[in-house]
Formats: C-alpha cells, structure tokens, sequence
C-alpha cells in the first residue's frame, strides 16, 4: 500500500503493469492478496485499491460456498483455505493465523551450476512447464530448486514423498480443530492457489497414491471430490520433481524403496534433464565457500578433498568401486574439519558409512593424493610399530630365501601358516640392532598364537 501511494499518489485502480512496477521497485513478491480476491477486481486486469487515495475499501458482503449446502453435515464442517504447517525457508505460520512469506532464504555458500539457468528461465516465463531433476544422491538437485526460488523471490512448496504419502497428504482432507472439523488445503492446493513452485521431492519413493496428482500435472485444475470443488492454478503455478532414478526403480539396490513409475504419469513431464556432479573447479569453489563460512579455510585441503572424489567417481562410474563420494560428504567433511582441525580425521568420518573395506581403500587413497596426510599415516604407523615391538610376543621377520640359514642360526623359527621366519619380542628386544636388518614387524597375542 505504502508503495502504491508512494509511486502513484491519489490512484484508485491499478493495472497489471502498475503491479508489477512497483513489485521492480521495491523488490518485494507479487501481491496476490490483491490479484487473487474477487473483491478487488475493478476490470479486466485492473484492481482496486482506494486506501492509495484515502478511501476505505468496502469488501463485498461474505457469500456461502457452495459445499456448504451440498454437505449433509455443513453446520459442522468448515471449509479453510490453509495452507501446510510446515515450510521451507523463514516461514512460520499457521492456517488460523494467517501467512507470511513462503519464498526462501538466500544461500550465501550456493554455486550455481548445472541446470540452474535453465530452470530459472523456466520459472522466469512463469508458465507452466513441469521438470523432472534425475541423478545420484548429494549433487543438489534440491538445493538447486530452492535457490532458483530464492533468487527469483517465488513462493516454494517443497513435499518429499514417500512410500506413505496420498491423496490426503497432497491435497488436503478434513481436520479436527478447535473441536470442529474443518478442510485443510495440502500442499499443491496451496501451491496452485498460490501460483508458486510445487517440488516434489524424491518422487520416484512414491506410490500408486500420487497418481492423483495426474490432473495437476496437465495444468488445468483439479477437482477435489471431497469438498466439491474446483480449483485452476493461479498464474505462475508450475511443478518440479527430483528423483534418484528416472522412474525405472532401482536394480543395484542403491536407492532402496524407489518405484517403477506409471509411464503415463511420467509422460506429463514435458522435460526431464540428469543432474551430474560438479566440475572439479566449481565443487572446489562450493567448498572454499563453506569453508569461508565456516572461519576454516585451507586451500589445499579443498584441492586434495576435490581431486580425491574426482578419481572415487571416474572409478565408480567404470564399475571399479561400489561406492562414491558425494559432494554433500565433501561439504560434511569440511565441517569435520573445522571442528576437529585434522584433516584425515575429517575424510575418516566423511566415510564411515561405508562396509571396513571401502573405508579402507578410500582412505589409503586420498593419503596417497594429499602428503602431509600420507606422512602423518606413515609417522604414526611408525610410532604404533615401535610401542608394539616394545611389547609384542612374536616378531615377523622379512628375509629372503638367501638369509633363512642365517637367521635360522640365530634362532629364528618358519611357520608353515603364514610362511614367514620369526622370533620371540624377548629375543628381539635382547638385541634389536642384529634383527631390523630384516624390517621387524610386531605381532599380538590377538593377531596369532606364539608358538614358543
């Protein structure tokens, strides 16, 4: 209001332009507390607003719905346009209060890559074009969505579906209230009413149950047969999609849950594009961001953590490995850091999800491409050594079939099993200079069974 006054003083009726001239102006969202009420409606595309000139607006008297006299029981049903009581961003409202912004907040750490110019072009046209996002988990498919919103101040409605999400879940159902029972608008009502951008997170999780959302799909209303309405989507409704796989299920087991997805269902997505992770020097750029946030920053510990699961990914993606290093785990990996100051500790934690053997060859890995942490494996590889051979009871010797007689003499032992010469740690430690000739190596008591 106070910018309306401000940009055109005394006017009563404001067209579509006007709006949106002050919406530039000001950088604020699109008033569809305006565009959307009937009330205010003074033309094709104009609108009125009479408090800009100092006249009290004077609503239209309250009219009942329609569902009020189709409903058996209309004295205690209530019909409310709320909208989801949970929201992404800074948004915090309930469906009897009112809302507030549903536009999220900036990402200060972001980088933009992949197809994030696409999408932002899409949502730009505010037309309807619904994207399907595909591709392997932690490359931000999600983030990207969120961000292209954020950047262009829409309203987003983020759902993750799941093996149990319905019909009820999406678009809405009767609630007890306050003692009543009242219909509560789910989250793609509230999008469509809204004209904001609906994502559907990790939909390929979901069941039979989401094909109710084939109508909204198509962009041309749904009916919700509850309440016997009809709702179209306001100007700038459309829907995107992420999934880990392109609706086909998952035949190596790696996104257990996912779903062999109706293919007319699918067929409603007018685009679906592959999330790929990101270059070396962009996913070296997001994580010098974080690390900036963060008050740590060690550039060649970005450069080693990048190159690392560069080499993870090209040997997973040759079927070398089983596993990879999401860029998600880069950026948990960095917080380690931070926390921890060590950085093999740090890329020890950011794998130990995985099976002892994958954790193992991984981090023999990245000490092989970062020095200082393959020197601090080796110094404390060393310094293990010695304080077993300080107390072990048996010592392996590494000598070659030339030497056996002679190690034989000095009282060296074979053992068939492990085919290896060996000493008591007595003997050792009674004269170590005569056995490191041969590169004693400690063994426990857990490790094998003495023999003297």
């Amino acid at each position: 209001m106070t910018a309306a006054r401000d940009t055109f003083p005394g006017r009563q009726v404001f067209t579509r332009a006007d709006i949106q001239t002050i919406v530039d102006a000001t950088s604020q969202p699109w008033p569809r507390w305006l565009t959307d009420d009937e009330d205010r409606r003074a033309g094709r595309g104009q609108y009125s607003l009479p408090e800009v000139a100092g006249i009290e607006h004077a609503p239209a008297p309250a009219h009942v719905a329609p569902v009020a006299k189709a409903a058996p029981v209309a004295s205690a049903i209530k019909t409310i346009a709320a909208e989801p009581i949970t929201v992404t961003g800074d948004a915090v409202f309930s469906a009897m209060q009112g809302t507030e912004t549903l536009i999220p907040t900036r990402d200060r750490d972001f980088v933009p890559f992949g197809y994030f110019k696409d999408l932002e072009s899409i949502l730009r046209s505010r037309m309807f074009y619904p994207v399907f996002i595909t591709g392997l988990s932690g490359n931000g498919k999600t983030t990207m969505v969120e961000q292209v919103c954020a950047k262009q101040k829409r309203e987003y409605f983020r759902v993750n579906i799941t093996c149990q999400t319905d019909e009820d879940d999406l678009l809405g159902g009767f609630r007890l209230l306050d003692g009543e029972t009242v219909w509560q608008d789910g989250p793609v009502i509230a999008a469509m009413k809204r004209g904001g951008v609906l994502l559907l997170d990790e939909i390929d999780l979901g069941r039979h149950a989401i094909m109710c959302l084939q109508p909204v799909l198509e962009g041309k209303g749904i009916f919700l047969k509850k309440i016997n309405q009809f709702v179209k989507p306001a100007e700038g409704f459309t829907v995107l999609a992420t999934g880990n796989t392109k609706g086909k299920g998952s035949d190596d087991g790696r996104f257990a849950g996912t779903q062999v997805m109706n293919e007319a269902f699918l067929d409603r997505f007018p685009v679906t594009v592959e999330q790929e992770y990101p270059s070396v020097s962009i996913e070296k750029k997001i994580i010098l961001k974080k690390m900036a946030t963060l008050g740590t920053t060690d550039k060649d510990f970005a450069e080693n953590l990048v190159k690392w699961s560069d080499i993870i990914r090209k040997s997973y993606y040759q079927g070398a490995v089983d596993e990879l290093i999401t860029t998600r785990r880069l950026i948990n990996a960095c917080t380690a850091f931070h926390i921890f100051g060590d950085r093999l500790k740090a890329v020890s934690m950011a794998v130990a999800r995985f099976d002892d053997d994958t954790k193992e060859s991984f981090l023999n890995l990245y000490t092989k491409v970062d020095a200082d942490a393959g020197a601090q494996v080796a110094e404390g590889e060393a310094e293990a050594k010695t304080e077993n051979l300080d107390s072990c009871e048996r010592v392996d010797l590494n000598c070659s079939f030339e030497e056996k007689d002679e190690v034989k003499n000095l009282g060296a032992k074979w053992d068939k099993t492990t085919k290896k010469w060996h000493i008591t740690g007595d003997i050792y430690r009674a004269n170590r200079e005569q056995w490191d000739r041969w590169s004693p190596a400690p063994v426990t008591a857990d490790d094998a069974v003495c023999p003297f």
